[in-house]
């Protein structure tokens, strides 16, 4: 049942709101789903590739300050403003009437002192911070495709320059999407080859994980313990998600090999 959808404004895609099966969608100039709540559990991550989204916890379990690059409905936003209570997040939307759709339809909060949702450009304001954040989100696609100015190298590199010490970037890539290979190697080239790849088992999702120095605590060990931790805090399948990045990273004997 498609409850409403918004002209296109100044070139950009009009936003539409679905519901099927007791799941509410958002749509941004076509079909393609671009976030989903089950109305009766508005809180939690509906879509696979949100929780994988999730996966910094484990290489830096206290993030304090956390950017996210693409609003969609709100979905990790809001997670993390109510389960990562000492975090405090920043989101960007580059579309106003996305920011109205995920505040009316998807139940995002209103701004407090841990929840700031900015309307404006995500590449410009991440080239005008340095080494101010812990963890990066990165989110923002089209009714196409991966927005490009968010796929470039000169802004990868402000992604790194734009973490912390030991801060982890996530960038959200799809994995049929004949850019793929080259929007992974200019992350690669940013971040010295430090990278990992979580795939989401299902729409062809693959979570890059891009490290800065000093590196986490790769051993299998270490992450196998903080996984159940965080299974067991935030509901996240992560012991499923190790499992899926050991077999498809290289390893050295009992710790990724990056």
């Amino acid at each position: 049942m498609r409850l409403f959808s918004r002209h296109r404004r100044a070139g950009r895609d009009t936003v539409e709101i679905s519901e099927k099966n007791g799941i509410r969608f958002l749509h941004l100039g076509g079909p393609a789903v671009q976030s989903a709540m089950r109305i009766r559990e508005p809180f939690a991550l509906e879509l696979e590739y949100t929780r994988a989204m999730l996966a910094f916890v484990l290489f830096h379990p206290a993030p304090r300050e956390i950017v996210l690059l693409g609003l969609g409905g709100g979905s990790i936003a809001k997670f993390i403003h109510r389960f990562l209570p000492d975090s405090r997040l920043t989101a960007l939307e580059i579309n106003p009437e996305v920011v109205a759709a995920a505040r009316s339809n998807f139940l995002l909060p209103a701004d407090d002192e841990r929840l700031h949702v900015l309307t404006g450009d995500g590449a410009a304001y991440i080239g005008g911070h340095g080494a101010e954040l812990d963890a990066l989100l990165v989110d923002a696609y089209d009714a196409h495709r991966i927005v490009e100015a968010l796929a470039t190298l000169d802004f990868y590199r402000d992604c790194l320059r734009a973490l912390r010490s030991g801060g982890v970037a996530l960038f959200n890539l799809w994995g049929s999407d004949k850019h793929y290979q080259a929007y992974l190697e200019r992350i690669e080239a940013a971040f010295g080859g430090r990278v990992l790849l979580l795939p989401a088992e299902k729409k062809g999702n693959i979570i890059v994980l891009a490290f800065t120095e000093p590196m986490p605590d790769l051993s299998f060990a270490v992450l196998t313990r903080a996984a159940r931790l965080w299974e067991g805090a935030l509901g996240v399948e992560f012991p499923r998600f190790l499992e899926r990045m050991r077999s498809f990273n290289p390893c050295q004997n009992d710790r990724f090999g990056v």
